[in-house]
């Protein structure tokens, strides 16, 4: 059978010249590397310790802060940077071994002194020595026992507290993350973490952190707020994003056809309303 196409025609006027499907294919081709964006960390800073007192969530033996995916090289390594320092370093290999050892009352003693550490820190924190805060937080850590995980799980929160105040956000994401991980249902971790998710651009983690502050407690009307508006801001930087690699597909696709003496405008590119989905079909 004669095929009598736009695609049979070009093929006979055009020696050499691929197919549709062909020309579709390398239109496409390696796009997904071509397509990298880098982005770059919100340089936003953390809001004043004198707000926190007025914060309704601030507490004195747990401070409240009142406050894609895709890292560049430089972020990658400065966030390495905050989390190597051997001060924050936290042996629970060796706490467990000598956990194993201590009677009922040593475990208790050991929590008591925890809590002494945990209160230095707070003074410390409330005279704005944050470094030594965070020390004494650490210090509280590598005393508590394992077992007892609330402690812990506010150790954790408090000095992520202070590292804000550091400016260490990957280390106090890290605080965050682990102090949730001993305690899933405690808010505050999870309100610290969305502020610093927001701030170092990883709206989607922020936004699921928001999700989940509201799961937990329906009065946090600040949550209720930022859901909207990091929908919001998502839905422009997904649209920006789309924007960029339909250029860089257009680019690429150019370099491809050129030689055969074709452009993308030969191509007419069209989203189905029902999937989301792109289509491109061939013109003259």
């Amino acid at each position: 059978m004669t095929d009598n196409s736009p695609q049979s025609s070009l093929a006979s006027s055009k020696a050499g010249i691929p197919s549709n499907e062909e020309l579709i294919d390398d239109l496409t081709k390696d796009l997904e590397e071509s397509c990298s964006v880098d982005k770059k960390p919100s340089d936003s800073s953390t809001n004043n310790f004198n707000k926190f007192s007025e914060d309704p969530n601030f507490e004195e033996k747990d401070f409240a802060i009142s406050d894609d995916e895709d890292e560049s090289e430089d972020a990658k390594e400065d966030a390495e940077k905050e989390t190597e320092d051997p001060e924050d370093f936290i042996d629970e290999e060796a706490l467990k071994q000598t956990e194993s050892t201590y009677s009922e009352e040593e475990k208790e003693e050991a929590k008591k002194e925890a809590n002494r550490l945990k209160d230095e820190g707070n003074a410390k924190f409330k005279n704005m020595e944050f470094k030594e805060s965070a020390l004494a937080y650490t210090a509280g850590l590598r005393t508590c026992p394992l077992c007892f995980t609330k402690d812990r799980a506010i150790l954790y929160a408090n000095r992520a507290a202070a590292k804000i105040q550091l400016d260490l956000k990957s280390a106090a994401i890290k605080d965050c993350s682990k102090s949730i991980e001993l305690e899933p249902t405690y808010i505050k971790p999870y309100i610290r973490r969305a502020k610093l998710y927001e701030q170092t651009d990883k709206l989607d983690e922020a936004l699921a952190d928001h999700k989940k502050i509201i799961e937990l407690d329906p009065r946090q009307r600040e949550s209720y707020q930022a859901i909207p508006r990091l929908q919001d801001e998502i839905n422009v930087r997904n649209e920006k994003l789309k924007t960029e690699m339909l250029g860089k597909l257009k680019d690429l696709g150019n370099m491809i056809l050129r030689p055969f003496g074709l452009s993308t405008n030969n191509f007419q590119v069209q989203q189905d309303p029902n999937t989301g989905g792109y289509s491109v079909n061939f013109k003259q």
